[in-house]
Formats: C-alpha cells, structure tokens, sequence
C-alpha cells in the first residue's frame, strides 16, 4: 500500500530533523566555548521508487520522463564551519588569538599525540612549558637560550622558557605576531628562546573533532608544507597562515541570530513530519474500517 511509504517518508524525516537540533543545539551550548566552530545539516532525498523509466525520442515518438516517487530523507553531511570568530582581547599574553589561517598545534605529554586547535587559551604551568588547560604542551620553533641568542630556532618540539642568564631572573616575555616568544630579564637584556607555529590543511573539513577544542585527521585532512612544521614553512603572518595576537582569544563563530532561526525551521518541520505520520495513521484506519 503507498500510504506505507508515506509512514516511511515522515518517520525518516523526523530522525533527520531530530538530528538536526542536536547540532543547532550543540552549537547555541557551545556559544562562549573558545575556538569553537559550528556544525551544520545537509540534507539528501532517499532512494526513489521508480514506475516508470526515462526513455529517449525516437523517430515516432517524443522522450519519455521518468516517473518516480521518493522514499524520504537522510543526512548527507554534517560539516563544520571553520570561518573566522571574532578576537576578544584579554590582556593575558598568554592568551593568543590566530587572525586568519592556520592552527596552534598542542601535544600530549603522556602519550605524545599531536592534535590541532584553534583555542588559544594557554598558560605556563610549574615546569615553564607552554599549554593548554588540561596541560598539552604547545608546539613550535625551540633552541634558543639564555645569553645565546639564535639566528633562528632550530628544533621543533614544546615551547618552554628558557634558563635566565647568570646572576638575572625573568621578569617578563612576550609573544609577537610572528610567534616570537621573546623573553625579558632582570639585568636589561632579552633573548628570543621559542617560536609559537602554526600548520593549515588542504581541506580542514576532513578534520575530526575530539572533544576539548581539539582535532585530529591530518592525514585526510592533507597538511599543507612539510609534516614537521618549520619556522620557514609555518611562521605566523607567512604565507597562507594567519598572524598571532597575543592578549586576545577567538570567540565561537556560533551567530545565535541564525541558530535560533535555524531551530524555528527545523522545529516547524520536525511538526510537519509528525503531523505526515498521524494524517497517514488516519487514513489507514479508514481503510481498514472499510468492511464491518
């Protein structure tokens, strides 16, 4: 009985739109989460019933269209929208905000996993290293020290303050928008020990979210330059990359004028999908009380 596909049509689009508000959900509670990027549906029509196939004109008769009814709807893809959020200063130079391109990347020291983020809301815990709040280690530009300042850094690896110079202490350091981690010390002299860089993909769509404002997925994701990023290829403010702005953090690129909006529609829907089962229901029930 077609009515049958009808009750298929409104059960699938009800699954398709309750997963819908998930994301419209997930993405309006995820508003003052830092680095966040928002998620949206796209939807594709099911596979399709055909009764009748096309056919081509022939030399007695014109082309013959297709006749065919849908079977309803699915997700075709949930995609995440790595547009830029705006930069919120915070004085903290600490805190650093990447206007543009390109992604800090941080590392688990327990088991030296890599992952890429855009959240930028680092601090320098008890051993000097920079990090992350559930301590993974910034990684960059290393090999300067104390008294010998370096033409350029040399090793990639975590970005920690170096060792001050004899009879001196560190009084304070700074982050440019290069990723230069320059630091400051009590006899009046600085050095520029590390270098904050940055990495970009060739489709960051490919990325995989893992929780914490973090990514993985390099691989698909096609790492742009070389594997091991290098102050040549990965320097912030080069080419391709965005530059760093310390004091400040990139806020969710969420608009909660277009989510509420979004939710409004998919709610609309998911009532009419609802209201496709009942009308169904109905008219089956008809049917079966044809004959008493």
């Amino acid at each position: 009985m077609s009515l049958i596909g009808t009750l298929t049509s409104g059960v699938s689009a009800m699954r398709a739109f309750t997963k819908d508000l998930e994301i419209i959900g997930n993405n309006i509670s995820n508003v003052n989460t830092v680095g966040y990027k928002g998620s949206s549906v796209s939807f594709a029509d099911s596979f399709s019933n055909t009764m009748r196939s096309s056919a081509p004109s022939t030399a007695t008769s014109s082309s013959q269209a297709a006749t065919q009814v849908g079977t309803g709807v699915s997700i075709s893809q949930i995609s995440t929208n790595f547009t830029q959020g705006a930069l919120s200063t915070t004085g903290l130079n600490t805190d650093l905000g990447i206007s543009g391109n390109g992604f800090f990347l941080v590392k688990n020291p327990s088991d030296n996993q890599t992952f890429a983020t855009r959240a930028g809301n680092f601090r320098i815990d008890d051993k000097g290293y920079l990090v992350t709040y559930q301590g993974y280690r910034v990684q960059g530009a290393t090999g300067g020290a104390a008294g010998t300042p370096p033409t350029a850094p040399s090793t990639f690896g975590d970005i920690k303050l170096g060792t001050p110079p004899a009879n001196s202490a560190l009084s304070s350091f700074s982050i440019s928008s290069a990723g230069n981690l320059t630091e400051f010390y009590s006899d009046g002299s600085s050095v520029t020990t590390n270098q904050v860089l940055l990495q970009n993909y060739s489709d960051v769509s490919a990325l995989m979210k893992q929780g914490d404002n973090l990514f993985t997925g390099f691989s698909a994701a096609g790492i742009i330059g070389p594997t091991t990023p290098t102050p040549a290829a990965n320097a912030p403010a080069g080419t391709g990359l965005g530059s760093i702005q310390s004091g400040t953090l990139e806020l969710a690129n969420v608009d909660l004028t277009d989510q509420f909006a979004n939710m409004i529609t998919a709610q609309r829907s998911f009532q009419a999908s609802s209201r496709l089962i009942t009308v169904s229901d109905t008219v089956l029930e008809d049917v079966v009380n044809l004959k008493r």
